[in-house]
């Protein structure tokens, strides 16, 4: 699986972003389904109404339910990681959505990850691993 941030969920469903067709013809060659977190799929929400409405809310639940995207349960006795995780990267600064993509890495051990958020070079998994940011195209 490899993850997925906000800013791709984004990118797919919103045709004004620069690199909504790219994403969109090579999400195919990945060849992978997509995982996300509800923090994530929950800020993408947010931002497509503000940007498209119900319209582009529908599409990005949509991906929900063709199988494309999945979505990992953060338990309550994780938040503390998540919090940990937050303060550690304060002066980038690291939101809740992007801790909750680390703290999916390091459950899991997915490493990649599609992203238009340069922060995820500096993140690291398990205190030390890095991300293997993908291109937008293969």
């Amino acid at each position: 699986m490899i993850l997925c941030d906000t800013s791709v969920l984004l990118c797919l469903v919103d045709p004004a972003q620069p690199k909504h067709n790219t994403y969109k013809r090579s999400l195919p060659r990945y060849r992978q389904p997509l995982i996300t977190t509800w923090p994530c799929l929950t800020e993408a929400m947010y931002l497509a109404l503000h940007r498209g409405g119900w319209t582009m809310q529908k599409s990005l639940g949509r991906l929900l339910l063709s199988d494309l995207l999945t979505t990992y349960t953060i338990e309550p006795d994780r938040i503390p990681r998540i919090l940990e995780l937050m303060e550690r990267y304060r002066d980038r600064p690291m939101d809740f959505a992007d801790a909750s993509l680390v703290l999916l890495a390091e459950q899991t051990g997915y490493r990649q990850i599609l992203t238009l958020d340069s922060d995820f070079l500096f993140y690291r998994i398990d205190d030390r691993h890095s991300f293997e940011v993908l291109p937008e195209t293969l």
